[in-house]
């Protein structure tokens, strides 16, 4: 899995708490899956209108995570995210979870999301302005390694 981060992303700074902490003495990595959805959910809430928001909520498809360094009690996380390419109704997220004292990557994820309609709780398809905010040029196909 490989994406350059591109310039316009979105960072969720938070710490690592004791509940964070597995039996292994890391965090455990359900906590990585969280951070990836907390960051993806703060930047819609930053970047889309209330009216979207009022209209649309999202559920994932798809979770892509690579483990590469563990994080401990104390660390500070940057959860760093960005938008992908999309289809019709499924759209495509990048995250990297990186140790803010020394920015070491930590975690890097790929997240397929599908939007759904508040009213209906069904698939919908997103106006021009949600498909140009949330996705960019190209299209999410398979597995990218």
């Amino acid at each position: 899995m490989t994406a350059t981060t591109p310039a316009e992303h979105f960072d969720l700074r938070t710490h690592v708490s004791d509940g964070d902490i597995d039996q292994l003495g890391h965090v455990n990595n359900v906590v990585y899956l969280r951070w990836v959805q907390d960051a993806a959910v703060a930047h819609w809430q930053a970047a889309a209108p209330v009216e979207d928001q009022e209209a649309l909520y999202w559920v994932v498809v798809r979770h892509e995570i690579d483990y590469k360094r563990p994080a401990v009690a104390g660390d500070e996380i940057v959860a760093r995210t960005w938008v992908g390419g999309a289809t019709r109704r499924t759209f495509e997220r990048h995250t990297e979870i990186r140790r803010a004292s020394d920015d070491k990557l930590l975690a890097r994820a790929r997240t397929v999301w599908c939007p759904m309609d508040r009213a209906t709780r069904k698939p919908t398809d997103v106006s021009a302005s949600v498909r140009a905010r949330f996705s960019v040029g190209g299209t999410t196909t398979g597995v990218r390694r």
